[in-house]
């Protein structure tokens, strides 16, 4: 038997990461939800200079992009780009996979870090 596994492909609304990549920003907000369609449509002026600006660090060589827009929609271009973005004090690095498509930059990088409770201050409470 010479079978080989092979990886299943991702796909976003039935297309491949290739043809998404081929598509305009605004007919790519065809395949949106409706919220998310009214954003990049509105503003896909700016989405698509942020990608220009965002291609053009990536080739002088700059291995992040920093940014401050935090609601900015991810569209195929920006995928496998890695991104550091600003939670209000430090910049948080991650990278645009293809699940990411359609959401919003600052839903990866939390603004609010989690309560830290240890145990010692549940057992003083308790005994008052």
């Amino acid at each position: 038997m010479d079978m080989q596994i092979q990886k299943k492909e991702q796909k976003f609304k039935g297309k491949t990461l290739e043809e998404l990549k081929q598509l305009d920003v605004r007919e790519f907000a065809k395949l949106l939800r409706s919220r998310q369609r009214r954003t990049v449509l509105r503003n896909f002026q700016s989405q698509e200079n942020f990608v220009k600006r965002a291609q053009a660090q990536t080739t002088k060589g700059k291995k992040a992009v920093r940014t401050h827009i935090r609601d900015l929609l991810i569209v195929p271009e920006l995928v496998g780009m890695k991104l550091q973005i600003y939670n209000g004090r430090d910049f948080v690095p991650m990278e645009v996979t293809m699940d990411m498509l359609g959401h919003k930059l600052g839903e990866f990088s939390p603004t609010r870090a989690r309560a830290k409770h240890k145990k010692d201050d549940k057992k003083k409470k308790v005994g008052k």
